[in-house]
């Protein structure tokens, strides 16, 4: 079983950058790909980014390709998405979710836990 809680998002002005932050709990951390989701008001969730086990492969949508970066300590159980150059369709509820092994995924069936959402508000 793993917890996750997502925390840091705000608002903020367009063109400006932003940091989240996912917290885990469990000892095998490790273990698990993580991935960045994003759901808009009245939109689907959409894939946004994912991360090995390991912090040593990435995966993006092409909408974030280039100004987000997703990272992870796995000493302590974190993961986290480097927003730049913020756009106001980036807005949304993030989620961070978990799943289990070494391949990246961008779908979100796929992802076993997920965290609760932390809202990012870009305004124009």
């Amino acid at each position: 079983q793993v917890q996750l809680v997502e925390f840091g998002g705000r608002l903020v002005q367009a063109g400006v950058s932003l940091s989240i932050s996912c917290a885990a709990s469990g000892r095998t951390f490790g273990g698990y790909a993580m991935g960045w989701f994003r759901q808009a008001p009245g939109k689907e969730r959409e894939f946004v980014a994912s991360i090995t086990g390991s912090g040593g492969s990435t995966y993006y949508a092409d909408s974030v390709k280039g100004r987000f970066t997703i990272s992870r300590d796995n000493a302590k159980n974190t993961v986290s998405l480097q927003m730049n150059s913020l756009k106001p369709e980036d807005t949304a509820v993030y989620y961070c979710a978990a799943k289990w092994g070494r391949v990246l995924s961008e779908r979100g069936y796929e992802y076993e836990f997920w965290g609760q959402g932390t809202q990012v508000t870009v305004s124009s």
